[in-house]
């Protein structure tokens, strides 16, 4: 009876799905052709539908969606001059020359690369949902803070890309606003965007492992010797050097035991039992797609059927169509996308609102709470902000009881500072700010724009302003540069960095000075903060 079990048992794992045959592959030309040697016309026709495929091209202009604007306005851009300078005067009462002109060059901004729609659009689904009883996240523009909200960092007309405006609602109401899209627009022109889920450096292993029948334990412990660094590639891992420039030690910072690991971890790829071959197959699919989802946040308006324009697919968690482009390239396609963020923080505040004019009869206006309330910063000071977004863990309440914040742009800081790279600064700002550490610059012309910062860089805004104090950047060179060390691209950086030191140069600053200057914001840049523009909605 053992036998028979055991021979079951194998069946069963035998019979589990796979290839009948190791032909499942693409072939060559040549291989193709030694196929079907006794069949030539096969590949002649073959060739013929080739021959009659079209070459679409997929990269497009964005296609807007339809706003409707009242008859009275003779195009989109005069509507948004009308709605902006209403909503002005009820913000500012009184409307200064410094506001109107601002007000005015961001509305030419705006018409000059033809997105008044866009804005439109925005405005109309916030409006929607504030009617709707969905609690929106606040304006972004407050008082503090104005000289860095840089219009060129969202709107570039230096190099004409849409603009990326995330709104948040509150999670309960999040999908009250979607729904009035849908109705608004069509469900045929309104999708979610698909994520791909791919393999990861500990996961390429497991899924590797399982597939050649390696024991799981064995499985496990090479997947533990993979370094717990987020982003670590299992290639750097088995082929980087360990040591000198470039190495896993210098460019990835690996501490030894790491270091070790990966020592071993190629050592096993050297030999020739199973492990091997699981680390060898592992190193080829990283990276491969493994599976999918939905983008928690986007939204995809088009002014047409989206089966017109590009694939879509139906999902089991979600009424609406999921895009077959992910977000990075959705725009390129030509179509918008739209972050609606449901965060629960808004409902949070929403309920609590709702039961204090309950229980009390006090009817607050949560967006007119003044920005310099000493009971509120009390609570900061003893670090007394449980359930206060980006500000409750254990490591911030610890920086804020040493900070003492005791006006807004401390707050701004310490949450711009608070993340892996910044945060090693924030001992220095803390003692900068109670004069127990001196405040030094680089270089005297950083002093205007680091002042409020006790000569740290701690946002996207202030590199943006100095390249252009610095070097003459102008604003449009000054965004490229902050896109480009947000998101790492080397190549830009390099032909970058030559203009920002023949800048310098040419403004008469210590090159050596500046090269260092440079060299910290490559370190550092990708992980700063815009500095008000999340703040506010944070707060």
């Amino acid at each position: 009876m053992d036998d028979v079990s055991m021979d079951d048992d194998a069946n069963k794992k035998n019979a589990r799905f796979a290839f009948p045959n190791d032909e499942f592959f693409f072939k060559t030309t040549a291989e193709m052709s030694k196929v079907f040697h006794d069949l030539p016309e096969a590949l002649d026709n073959t060739n013929e539908i080739v021959d009659k495929v079209d070459h679409l091209k997929l990269k497009q202009d964005i296609m807007l969606p339809n706003f409707v604007i009242p008859q009275e306005f003779q195009d989109q851009d005069e509507y948004l001059r009308h709605l902006t300078f209403t909503g002005a005067k009820e913000r500012y009462k009184d409307i200064t020359p410094d506001v109107e002109e601002r007000l005015n060059f961001e509305l030419f901004t705006i018409k000059t690369m033809g997105f008044a729609g866009y804005f439109l659009i925005v405005s109309d689904f916030i409006k929607a949902g504030r009617d709707l009883g969905v609690f929106v996240g606040p304006d972004v523009a407050q008082p503090q803070g104005q000289q860095w909200l840089i219009v060129s960092r969202f709107l570039n007309p230096d190099r004409k890309s849409m603009p990326d405006i995330d709104t948040d609602f509150d999670d309960e109401g999040r999908q009250k606003v979607i729904d009035y899209v849908v109705q608004k627009y069509g469900k045929q022109q309104v999708a979610q965007i698909v994520t791909y889920g791919t393999m990861a450096a500990k996961m390429s292993i497991k899924d590797v492992a399982r597939v050649l029948d390696l024991p799981l334990p064995e499985a496990n412990a090479l997947a533990k010797m993979v370094s717990d660094k987020p982003g670590i590639k299992l290639n750097r891992i088995l082929t980087a050097p360990l040591s000198g420039d470039g190495s896993l030690a210098d460019k990835e910072g690996l501490p030894s035991e790491d270091i070790e690991n990966a020592k071993q971890l190629r050592d096993i790829m050297n030999g020739t039992d199973m492990r091997a071959a699981v680390l060898k197959e592992a190193l080829v699919l990283e990276g491969s797609v493994r599976g999918t989802g939905i983008h928690a946040a986007g939204i995809i308006i088009a002014p047409k059927d989206l089966t017109e324009i590009i694939p879509v697919a139906t999902a089991k968690d979600s009424d609406l169509l999921v895009t077959q482009y992910e977000g990075t390239v959705i725009e390129d396609a030509g179509v918008i996308k739209m972050d609606f963020l449901g965060l629960k923080t808004l409902t949070i505040i929403r309920d609590a609102l709702r039961l204090i004019k309950q229980n009390h009869g006090i009817d607050i206006e949560i967006d007119y709470i003044p920005l310099d309330d000493k009971k509120t910063y009390e609570l900061y000071q003893r670090g007394e902000t449980n359930a206060t977004f980006q500000f409750e863990s254990a490591g911030m309440q610890k920086y804020l009881r040493e900070l003492k914040p005791d006006k807004f742009d401390d707050l701004i800081a310490m949450n711009a500072l608070y993340r892996p790279g910044p945060l090693a600064y924030i001992p220095n700002f803390i003692n900068r700010k109670w004069g127990r550490e001196k405040v030094v610059y680089d270089l005297p012309a950083m002093e205007e724009y680091l002042h409020e910062t006790y000569g740290i860089c701690v946002y996207q805004e202030q590199i943006m302003l100095l390249s252009q104090k610095l070097a003459n950047f102008s604003k449009g060179d000054a965004d490229v540069l902050r896109k480009a060390m947000g998101k790492k691209q080397i190549a830009v950086l390099n032909k970058m960095k030559a203009q920002f030191m023949e800048g310098c140069a040419k403004n008469g600053h210590d090159l050596p000075t500046c090269e260092k200057v440079w060299t910290d914001w490559e370190a550092f840049a990708f992980m700063l903060l815009i500095n008000p523009t999340l703040l506010v909605m944070r707060l």
